[in-house]
């Protein structure tokens, strides 16, 4: 009787065989054209600024210079709104308190270099909540009227009454960012006032401190009669002691 040990190891052998390699690796990248990605922009991202933003900086945008302007009026908030008037990006602010005007971007350049040279060596960062959007003309001294409107001379910037034009946000001490803001101040037309984040907005020139927007549209408040003292009447026969002017 035969043994089947030589179609045995036969069979194992077999199982062992190495299959043919090709002698060149397979090519990973495929040939077919990879379209080109296109990288998108954001969308929806608010600058910083409250007012228009026209591309360029802004101390100047990329706007026509020979297009006459307008002169306009700063906006004037009769309907209760609060926008620009609190801290919304920094830490502490500068904020116009007496009136709106015009102010212009060399007045705006000199108070942020004001800032930068007070500030020189410290982490922070500045936001600029204004853009010098409006081209001011100005006609040559002793000029006749008519002939034009004039040539352009420079760029400005509408702010509003109790709008935040600068914003400062870093590791600062309280008092160093409010000398800074102190210094700028100076350099730019108006009264000026510091501010911190959280503080109340104001709409006109009043503060909402205390009181909201439907408290102010009421003509008449109710006044609690446990609030109010009696004054005490005098009597027709006692004279008051008045003092004399003349006295110191």
């Amino acid at each position: 009787m035969r043994s089947n040990t030589p179609s045995c190891l036969i069979g194992a052998f077999r199982s062992l065989r190495l299959s043919h390699t090709p002698a060149t690796r397979p090519s990973i990248i495929s040939n077919t054209p990879v379209a080109s990605r296109q990288i998108q922009s954001p969308q929806n991202v608010r600058f910083f600024s409250a007012t228009a933003f026209m591309a360029g900086s802004w101390l100047e945008p990329n706007l026509n210079r020979k297009k006459k302007m307008m002169k306009g009026r700063p906006r004037v908030a009769t309907g209760g709104s609060t926008k620009g008037t609190t801290v919304v990006w920094g830490d502490y602010g500068l904020r116009m308190t007496d009136h709106h005007r015009r102010i212009s971007a060399k007045q705006l350049k000199v108070a942020e270099d004001t800032i930068k040279q007070r500030l020189r060596g410290q982490k922070y960062r500045l936001y600029k909540r204004v853009c010098c959007n409006v081209g001011v003309f100005v006609s040559g001294n002793e000029m006749r009227m008519g002939k034009g409107k004039g040539s352009f001379d420079h760029w400005a910037a509408r702010v509003a009454v109790n709008q935040i034009v600068l914003e400062l946000r870093g590791m600062l001490h309280e008092q160093v960012a409010r000398d800074a803001f102190r210094l700028a101040g100076n350099k730019l037309p108006g009264q000026w006032e510091f501010v911190k984040k959280g503080e109340p907005p104001v709409v006109g020139i009043t503060k909402l401190d205390g009181i909201t927007l439907e408290d102010l549209k009421n003509p008449r408040r109710k006044v609690l009669a446990e609030s109010l003292t009696p004054v005490p009447l005098q009597e027709s026969g006692t004279e008051t002691q008045r003092t004399p002017l003349d006295l110191p």
